[in-house]
Formats: C-alpha cells, structure tokens, sequence
C-alpha cells in the first residue's frame, strides 16, 4: 500500500539516530513521492538535517516542557502540549513509525492521529497506543539490524541499510575554518572519541595516552580528541600525557564534529555517537567496546570493533567488575594500532 504522508519518531540519542539514519533513504526508494518527516529532539536534528531523504524535521521540545514541570507551571505546560499534539495532527500523516520503542515516543506516534502507527518492539505500554507492533528482530550482531529488521518486516526496499549523514554546505565551510585554524589537513589526522555517558563504556586516559603517540608517528595522522564540554578537562588530562594531541573536546557543535570525522582519516572511539559516525561516513574506523555490545559487524569492510567477550559483558547498566571494567582495561593499546593498520588498509566499501 502506498504511503504519502510519513512520520519517523526516533528523538534521540545521537547514537540512536545514527542507527535509524538508514531508514529515512530506504523509505523514500519505496515511496519516493512520499512527505517524509523525522521527529527529533533540538539538540539532535541538526544530524539529520542535511538529509536529502527527509522532507521535514519537526522539534519536540522536551526541555521546555521539562524547566515548565519543574517550575510547576502546569497550566503553560498543558497547553505547549495541546498546541504541539494540534501541530502533529495538522500534519495529516497517514503512517508513524515508533523507531524507539518507548512510552513516550509512543505517545508522541499517538499524538499524530495517524491511522496507521507502527510500534517496534513497543513496551512500557506504547504498544496499546500503536494500531500494529512488529517484534524486534534480525541479526544482533550487525549494525542497525533491528531498524533492518523492521524495514523488511513492512516490505521496504531496504538496499545496504547502513547508517549514512550528510554534510550541509555551510557547515564544511565551518569545518574547513577550524581544521585551517589548527593547522589540520583533511584525510591526515585521526579522530580520537574516547567520551561517553556512562564510565563503564570509557577505555582509560592512559590507554589513549599510549596509543596516541603511535598513532603520530608510526600512522603519520595527528591525533584529534572531540567530545562535548563536559568532557574539555578529561580531554586536557588526555593531551597533558601525549604532545602533539590536539584537543577539540567542546569546541565544536554537533555538525561540524560530523563534518571532522567526514574528512578524518581514521576513526577510534568508544560506544558514543561520534564513533558511529565514522561507520556512517566509510571511514576506516575501529570502535571499542566493553559494557555494551551495540553491534560486531560494522557492516563495512574498513571497520573493527574490538570486543574481548569477558563472561561479565556486556553488563551494560549494571557493573558487577567494582570499577576494575576489566572489558576495556584488558584491551591493549598495540590491539588498537594494529586493528588500525588493517582497517586503513582496506578498501572504503560495504
């Protein structure tokens, strides 16, 4: 059945998006005169935003609604809440596809007053908000598989579905101004994204210290730490123990990091977004992982996960180890280069 009007709600979290990102493409090879739309929180959309599968992202505005709980003004609240459920009818959307699972991206498909919503794997009680709840499914082990799995459950013309962002012009003319202001050259230094929410999913500042002068000298790449400012300290601690490290930790918005790893040589990070990112690009990229398990298969030719299999992981939310995360400290900064050699090695394809 043909669908013309379409609402993807996936809201966050970057890593999360960057999973989903495939989905928008292979919607609109099998429906190509389809409106197509993307639900996303303001701190996120700009990911999504240069797109040319998506024909409009619409904002939630979860942060306002949250300071206007906490200050208790629930009358504005209700009605910030009335007006955004008005918009999302407004639209007419005759498909919304819940890609996050959650009672209140649920909500927000039932919002929409679409007919036809479809929840994967929903739970928390999102799935008596969807008209059609499709269990999660698909090989765990590759990248974006449950997203894949939904797409060949609803007959899509799914393709290589694997993750892919785009650059918008004004955005490499900002990025092609930082690297100039630190004297970086594209396709010559390495980004490091060595930062994350939870400090389970962290390799140790001393394993990067190792591995950064390596990576210097005997890859010839100019290691290149982002992360967002609450990371700038762990970032300096980093360069402290490793000259020659350039630190961008905070310096940069969620675009231009995009735009960085776009023309980085050479990917290495922990389970964060900004990793996923360069399996998103094709660049050769190596993610670490340790508590989590997001994916083994990067679905690219040019990219490695090291992931040491210990009987305690992935533990993911509930660390069992006291803070020893053996899963990552018994990763070895010479594993990291060498996987580093192959990944640089092999060809930029799926």
């Amino acid at each position: 059945m043909p669908l013309h009007r379409i609402l993807i709600v996936r809201t966050s979290a970057i890593g999360d998006v960057v999973f989903a990102s495939p989905f928008a493409a292979t919607l609109r090879r099998s429906h190509p005169q389809a409106h197509i739309a993307w639900l996303v929180e303001p701190g996120i959309y700009e990911l999504l935003a240069a797109d040319p599968n998506i024909d409009e992202l619409i904002l939630w505005p979860k942060g306002e609604w949250k300071k206007l709980w906490q200050q208790r003004r629930f009358g504005e609240l209700f009605g910030r809440i009335r007006a955004f459920a008005r918009l999302l009818k407004d639209k007419r959307f005759d498909t919304a596809i819940d890609l996050q699972s959650l009672l209140k991206s649920g909500w927000l498909t039932w919002l929409t007053g679409a007919p036809r919503r479809i929840g994967l794997g929903s739970r928390e009680g999102s799935q008596w908000l969807m008209t059609e709840v499709i269990p999660k499914g698909g090989d765990e082990r590759r990248i974006s598989s449950e997203y894949l799995h939904l797409a060949e459950q609803l007959g899509l013309d799914v393709g290589e579905f694997l993750p892919q962002l785009h650059v918008a012009a004004e955005t490499e003319v900002r990025t092609q101004a930082l690297l100039a202001e630190h004297g970086l050259v594209p396709g010559r230094y390495a980004v490091f994204a060595p930062f994350t929410t939870r400090p389970q999913k962290h390799w140790f500042e001393d394993a990067w210290q190792a591995l950064a002068p390596r990576v210097r000298d005997e890859l010839g790449l100019t290691p290149v730490i982002l992360g967002g400012p609450a990371d700038r300290a762990a970032a300096d601690r980093i360069v402290a123990g490793a000259p020659g490290v350039v630190s961008l930790a905070g310096a940069t918005r969620l675009p231009e990091a995009a735009a960085l790893i776009q023309h980085a040589a050479l990917v290495i990070g922990v389970d964060t977004g900004l990793t996923h990112m360069g399996t998103a690009f094709a660049r050769p990229t190596v993610a670490l992982f340790g508590s989590t398990r997001p994916y083994l298969d990067t679905g690219r030719r040019n990219g490695r996960v090291i992931w040491l299999g210990l009987e305690c992981s992935p533990c993911r939310r509930r660390p069992t180890c006291n803070g020893a995360y053996t899963c990552l400290r018994d990763i070895r900064p010479e594993q990291v280069l060498e996987e580093a050699r192959t990944v640089l090695a092999t060809k930029d394809q799926a």
